[in-house]
């Protein structure tokens, strides 16, 4: 931020003038402790748990040293995040692919890194929706957590076989976006009929408000091969810090690892740190349930990411195919 300076006479420049030599140290010293914060981002949801056990654990922290701080923000979605990435208010993070995408295509410096998770998204019905089957769909009101969305592109592309499309290209499904947190509320007030949801919101809907899983995260597109979160950061800071990314690759690695050695302790965790976030208290067994509906891991699988894109494009959510050997850099992955 540039401080507005009132310059008050020859005197006071030469003073200035001799403090700025005898204060170099000092002014470099201020430099050098603006580059040692590193800011985390992640979204308060199941599939986002190895920042979350990262965070609990201190493993950002253990890698980066003790000379490093680091903070942490929270997203209720992938613009938001993305928004937050170009504005540098944040180093890296998790997001899901679909805002990863239509930013790159749009000019953002974005690189992925590794991936965090996938599976987890489901289609689940309201009980007052009268929805049974996919065929019910049309005409209904749908929600996601963004356009765009990771979890919105896999819903459009299984709808496609079914001849199903949102009024946004000529369908007569009807979108709106919202936090997950808040759909059991919009299932009850009628707002909305169904919603592609990431875990734990999945199973938290079915068991709060009655509502029925029409399309679980084995059926829906991509949904068991789909890197549905990964690790992101700028091209810019894999330039001027590549070290401090390795670090971040290396501290996730170790939280996913965690995961699958300490499952019970990451799901406390996890837990706790939603409710942290969403002030929503998720019950055990729902986590129990949702946790098997996700695989955790840093691959990237290319080839799946690249028919993802070739999804978003004929959905018209991108306007061309991402140049993948300039989008995705995983030269930090073990």
């Amino acid at each position: 931020m540039k401080k507005k300076l009132t310059i008050m006479g020859s005197a006071v420049l030469l003073a200035a003038g001799i403090l700025a030599g005898c204060g170099s140290d000092n002014a470099s010293t201020s430099a050098d402790q603006k580059e040692k914060k590193v800011v985390i981002g992640y979204f308060p949801n199941i599939d986002h748990a190895p920042a979350m056990v990262a965070k609990e654990e201190g493993l950002y922290e253990k890698e980066l040293g003790k000379d490093v701080k680091v903070e942490y923000k929270t997203f209720p979605d992938g613009g938001a995040f993305m928004t937050a990435l170009k504005t540098g208010d944040i180093d890296a993070g998790l997001v899901g692919p679909g805002p990863v995408m239509n930013n790159f295509t749009n000019g953002a410096d974005v690189k992925i890194l590794a991936g965090a998770s996938s599976g987890g998204t489901a289609i689940v019905a309201s009980k007052k929706s009268g929805v049974t089957k996919v065929e019910d769909f049309k005409g209904k009101t749908f929600i996601t957590p963004g356009v765009g969305c990771t979890h919105d592109v896999q819903m459009e592309t299984f709808l496609q076989d079914f001849g199903i499309s949102s009024a946004r290209i000529g369908g007569t499904l009807k979108h709106v976006t919202g936090n997950p947190a808040q759909y059991a509320g919009m299932f009850e007030s009628g707002k909305v009929d169904l919603a592609a949801v990431p875990e734990p919101w999945a199973t938290q809907l079915v068991k709060d408000t009655g509502a029925k899983v029409i399309v679980d995260s084995t059926k829906i597109s991509y949904g068991q091969t789909l890197p549905n979160t990964i690790l992101v950061t700028s091209g810019k800071k894999i330039q001027d810090d590549k070290d401090v990314i390795a670090k971040i690759v290396k501290a996730q690695e170790e939280a996913i690892n965690f995961i699958e050695k300490n499952p019970e302790k990451a799901k406390e965790i996890t837990i706790k740190s939603i409710n942290d976030i969403t002030k929503q208290q998720l019950d055990k067994d729902v986590v129990d349930q949702a946790w098997k509906n996700i695989h955790f891991t840093s691959d990237v699988n290319k080839d799946v990411i690249q028919e993802f894109a070739n999804s978003s494009v004929e959905l018209k959510f991108l306007k061309e195919k991402p140049d993948f050997a300039a989008l995705i850099d995983t030269e930090f992955i073990d």
